[in-house]
């Protein structure tokens, strides 16, 4: 298992935070800040993220939900509550399955189930983009992609900031980790999830639109659909109303 970089605040019930591809676990400041009044919050770096250990590919979301589970059952005491955006929301869906007994519930933002063969195509697309061209050739992209233009002119720090840990990034390690992203069809196992869970949709996500969040809250029994007026990375760029959400799913269980 690759070493991965961590950081934990506050004191409470333990939620571990799994952060979008091509991000960090910065991506998650504003909404851990609001969480740590009444959580203890545990936030990492996936595999070839961050400051996390970069081990060869290829990749998988279901080795990286094995990453987390190591992570849970060495810095933490028992079940944890799991919120994951995009790629987080598929590690989220795998580890519930793959390691039940780490987690009490699951927050689903941002996220997808499944890719049919026009969507893995745009995957294919973009590993080669990174792949010839760099991180910053999909830079401009990927930021029209993450955040609504209100929230790009509004916040252009925000933005700026985590555009630089999205060029920072290892281009083998970010194409890997698309290719992972691109295989993913939780269709046969999310009915398997047995624990609460909560998914969140953005209303202005291009990347992964409503219609996405339906479909994983249509296989996981009794899961609840909610939604914000963002786009993709709607953690960043509603942290409030992002917080809001997850303490009052885990305040009903």
């Amino acid at each position: 298992m690759p070493h991965l970089n961590f950081t934990r605040q506050g004191r409470g019930p333990m939620i571990v935070l799994s952060h979008a591809l091509g991000c960090d676990l910065t991506m998650w400041d504003g909404v851990a800040m609001l969480l740590e009044r009444h959580f203890s919050v545990l936030r990492y770096d996936h595999r070839g993220h961050g400051r996390s250990e970069v081990p060869p590919g290829p990749y998988s979301v279901e080795a990286m939900a094995d990453d987390a589970a190591q992570l849970i059952a060495g810095q933490t005491e028992g079940p944890v509550h799991f919120v994951g955006a995009s790629l987080g929301g598929m590690v989220a869906q795998q580890l519930a399955v793959k390691h039940p007994e780490l987690v009490s519930s699951i927050v689903v933002a941002n996220s997808s189930s499944h890719y049919d063969d026009t969507a893995r195509a745009l995957w294919k697309a973009r590993i080669e983009t990174v792949t010839n061209l760099g991180m910053h050739a999909a830079a401009e992209g990927t930021m029209a992609r993450w955040f609504t233009r209100e929230f790009r002119d509004q916040d252009p720090d925000s933005v700026l900031a985590l555009c630089r840990v999205f060029e920072s990034n290892s281009p083998r390690a970010y194409a890997a980790s698309c290719e992972a992203v691109s295989r993913i069809d939780f269709g046969g196992t999310n009915p398997l999830i047995a624990c609460p869970a909560l998914v969140i949709a953005g209303l202005r996500d291009e990347a992964s639109p409503l219609a996405m969040s339906e479909a994983i809250c249509n296989t996981i029994s009794g899961a609840e659909l909610v939604t914000i007026d963002a786009a993709h990375l709607s953690a960043v760029e509603k942290p409030a109303e992002f917080a809001h959400l997850v303490s009052d799913f885990l305040g009903t269980l």
